[in-house]
């Protein structure tokens, strides 16, 4: 008999998200209650406040610190632990800080030593307790890959994808399949042997199973088993489209249209532009004197550089940055950036790190030629060429491109065409499920990659 995984990773994260949830209502329910001295005033309003705020502040900070990715393989559980009580610490920090501005409140010191002390004890112990959990609950499926000639010579890297490797896919290849015409079909039996959870289909078309193999894979949904395509797989598990797969996917893919963008995600995408644009414009403001002084002794040279990109439905714009290379970087001809590359001058490094080079954009943005979110423009000899490996790259161009995308916050620093092509797959399910929601993840994404100097 098969060992059914007892819960899968939406799951697991709602269990942590309802713990932490509980806890930190209890931390805040005691810090309203008696460390939070309300000097005569009525206090239920301002309860009901901090609380809200409290749970707010604490949800966004371990969203930015990705502290619901499971899917992350962690470096150690100390590591887990000395993040969650960091960031515990900073919720504690801000509460105070929070009610002490806004209501100037005053405070029973015991109490809100207790509070500040004991709330992010309280988490750890609560992460300790769940990692220890789930070290005895079976999580990961056994899966039956099956492929066909078409992506017989991706297998490996298939089979990795699926098996995982500084990501956790809790999916586990244990036993393959060739669906071909000389291939013996599969017994369910075997399925029962191999105690097998999951059938991952990756084929050329889904049309050409014997009538064998659609009663196996029937009665395997029957029986409870999980049976999806590897797209479906890919998508749901890594947020990204597998453009080099040579199956249905590539009907997938070009329908890129995008008819959810109705009149309210309109209206938001507005307001996310206009606020953040106006955040990042009062920052590239006060950013330009100081840049300008530094530059006088660490990066001599002009201050800004232009260069022209693609933009929406292929027409070229220019685009302003901070420069941080050195004044002729590129005159032995157009060449990738890549992460430790010489041409990089040591306060361009300072600029890069801190995104602050690419500040300038915002001036693109108020041309309308860019928005704040969206796939990183590239260059039009770079673009010519990585439309000569695949067809699918010039689909990027159906939105206007992002100072920051869920390529640059989801992926590493880009250093070749390879690495190109998997930002694409990115790119492309951002298009395909472009929305209020993923447009939040991103910006939340982009603080954390800020922070912790990731991406690109």
């Amino acid at each position: 008999m098969s060992t059914k995984p007892l819960l899968n990773t939406l799951e697991r994260k709602s269990i942590l998200f309802l713990g932490d949830l509980t806890l930190i209502g209890i931390s805040l329910r005691n810090f309203v209650l008696r460390a939070v001295d309300y000097q005569n005033e009525d206090p239920l309003f301002y309860q009901i406040t901090i609380v809200a705020i409290g749970v707010a502040i604490y949800f966004v900070l371990a969203y930015i610190f990705e502290t619901y990715n499971l899917e992350k393989v962690p470096k150690s559980i100390t590591y887990s632990i000395i993040r969650i009580f960091t960031i515990t610490f900073l919720f504690t920090i801000s509460i105070v800080g929070v009610t002490t501005f806004f209501f100037a409140f005053a405070y029973w010191q015991l109490y809100l030593l207790v509070f500040i002390i004991f709330c992010p004890i309280q988490l750890s112990l609560w992460r300790l307790l769940f990692n220890y959990i789930f070290k005895f609950v079976p999580t990961t499926k056994r899966v039956l890959y099956i492929y066909d000639e078409t992506t017989k010579d991706s297998l490996e890297k298939n089979l990795d994808y699926i098996n995982g490797d500084d990501n956790e896919t809790y999916y586990k290849v244990v036993s393959t399949y060739l669906n071909s015409e000389d291939s013996d079909p599969i017994s369910e039996n075997k399925l029962i042997e191999k105690s097998i959870d999951s059938c991952i289909i990756n084929t050329r078309s889904y049309n050409h199973f014997s009538k064998q193999m659609e009663n196996m894979l029937v009665n395997s949904l029957l029986s409870g088993k999980e049976v999806l395509t590897y797209t479906s797989f890919y998508e749901s598990t890594y947020e990204a489209l597998p453009i080099d797969s040579h199956n249905d996917s590539l009907y997938e893919i070009l329908q890129l249209s995008n008819n959810k963008i109705h009149y309210l995600q309109g209206i938001a995408n507005f307001a996310f532009n206009f606020f953040l644009t106006l955040i990042s414009g009062i920052a590239f403001l006060l950013s330009i004197p100081f840049v300008f002084l530094l530059n006088i002794f660490f990066n001599p040279g002009p201050l800004f550089y232009t260069q022209l990109r693609v933009g929406k439905h292929g027409k070229e714009y220019k685009v302003f940055k901070f420069r941080s290379m050195v004044v002729d970087a590129e005159k032995k001809g157009a060449k990738m950036a890549t992460k430790n590359d010489a041409r990089v001058t040591k306060f361009g490094k300072v600029l890069r790190k801190f995104r602050v080079d690419e500040l300038p954009q915002v001036w693109s943005i108020i041309r309308g030629d860019m928005s704040f979110i969206g796939p990183r423009p590239e260059r039009k000899v770079f673009v010519d060429k990585l439309n000569e490996v695949t067809p699918f790259y010039n689909v990027r161009h159906l939105v206007k491109p992002g100072i920051s995308g869920w390529a640059q916050v989801k992926y590493k620093y880009g250093e070749n065409l390879e690495d190109s092509i998997r930002k694409l797959e990115y790119d492309l399910y951002y298009i395909k499920n472009k929305s209020v929601v993923l447009d939040l993840r991103i910006i939340f994404k982009t603080l954390s990659t800020i922070l912790f100097s990731r991406g690109v």
